[in-house]
């Protein structure tokens, strides 16, 4: 992480107001509306960042499209994402555990890997919704919906899932009294929430502008992540919910075709420096180190997803090869190798239940896709078994 000298400008970026929670008087901070101003943020210091970013977007979505199935590198991006994202806030789930769970193979850290599974129900939810044309559009409302779907049966199902929250909440700390942040009170919370709504939607990237000069999408981007996480607008989940903000803005505005970044792989890899520069933004009003932060962020990012795509294409790839020139193949083989990228980890009854085939004809295609040293047996039993396509697991833990 490179993140260069600014700066640094002195700005107000919101104003302390009293609050009383859990019977303690504390000073909640309420941000003024987007964009920065007093001053303008220097978008000149981030062109060449913004530039990188872009391109590294581009290029990702480019090698995309040279593989033949967008669908199992979404199938692995998304659970990707969710996972890392997940891990910010605590969880210990790894990428195994959320395929086995997928496979119906039993999992020791259920609750941890229920909560990975429901952000990718959330974020599903929200993709549909853009994508159909009677769906909500990026809204209060829709945030609302996804946060329900988040906290459904998890940590957390008991604080007001999809609404906004009606208490004050503070971070750090053991009471409020001692807290490191206080976000708004409860009542500023819907039309701040309205306000960045708007913000969002006004954008065009023509209605607001630094200088005469449009803000970059990405840069608007940045802004909505730090105010929304700023406001806080629920009990619990903000940083999910802020972080698949990202990703639905990413697609929206353009930028990515498809949700193959995982960018809290970044985030995660400099969690300290990522909430110092969210902080810094309220105490010292330096929204440029954040967006510079974020840019770079992008760019690390998505050239690691391309590099990963790069790799994973070719062990793709290499390993059909193998398959379709074996004598000892077929058609349920062949098949069942097809369904790998979106089906790492299995059981014999799985790849039957699959291939809508006899159980004998799947036990055969598993063992030859074994034989073909494609897939590994995990147990080492003689019932019960699974199987593993170990090496594309491999590369999609590589973070």
């Amino acid at each position: 992480m490179t993140i260069k000298a600014t700066l640094k400008t002195q700005r107000s970026t919101g104003k302390y107001i009293q609050s009383t929670t859990l019977g303690e008087v504390v000073k909640a901070f309420v941000p003024e509306p987007l964009p920065p101003q007093r001053p303008e943020i220097a978008l000149e210091s981030f062109q060449e960042l913004n530039y990188k970013a872009e391109m590294a977007l581009a290029r990702l979505a480019g090698v995309a499209a040279l593989v033949p199935s967008v669908d199992w590198l979404l199938y692995g991006a998304i659970r990707k994402e969710a996972l890392l994202t997940s891990q910010i806030e605590g969880t210990q789930a790894t990428i195994t555990d959320l395929f086995d769970n997928e496979a119906g193979i039993q999992v020791s850290n259920t609750d941890d890997v229920e909560e990975v599974v429901n952000y990718i129900a959330a974020y599903r939810l929200v993709r549909e919704n853009l994508q159909d044309p009677k769906g909500l559009p990026i809204s209060v409302r829709l945030l609302c919906k996804a946060h329900k779907v988040l906290l459904k049966g998890i940590r957390g199902a008991g604080k007001q899932p999809g609404q906004l929250r009606q208490s004050q909440n503070w971070l750090g700390g053991t009471r409020p009294g001692n807290a490191v942040f206080v976000p708004p009170p409860a009542d500023h919370v819907g039309s701040l929430m309205s306000e960045l709504e708007k913000f969002i939607h006004d954008q065009n990237f023509n209605s607001h502008k630094v200088n005469e000069q449009r803000l970059p999408p990405l840069v608007v981007i940045a802004l909505v992540h730090a105010q929304f996480e700023t406001i806080h607008p629920f009990l619990d989940g903000n940083g999910r919910i802020g972080r698949l903000l990202i990703s639905a803005l990413l697609e929206d505005f353009g930028l990515l075709p498809e949700p193959l970044l995982y960018l809290s792989s970044y985030l995660k890899q400099h969690q300290m420096e990522y909430y110092r520069l969210l902080s810094a933004i309220r105490a010292e009003g330096d929204w440029e180190s954040w967006i510079q932060f974020f840019l770079e962020a992008v760019d690390v990012a998505a050239t690691k997803a391309e590099k990963n795509i790069v790799q994973i294409g070719a062990l793709v790839a290499n390993d059909r090869k193998k398959v379709f020139e074996s004598p000892v193949g077929g058609t349920a083989t062949q098949r069942l190798f097809e369904m790998l990228p979106m089906m790492p980890r299995f059981t014999v009854e799985g790849a039957r239940a699959a291939l809508t085939t006899s159980y004998p004809t799947a036990n055969l295609a598993v063992k030859n896709l074994e034989a073909l040293g494609i897939i590994s047996e995990q147990t080492g039993n003689r019932k019960n078994r699974s199987f593993s396509y170990h090496q594309y697991i491999q590369l999609l833990s590589a973070d």
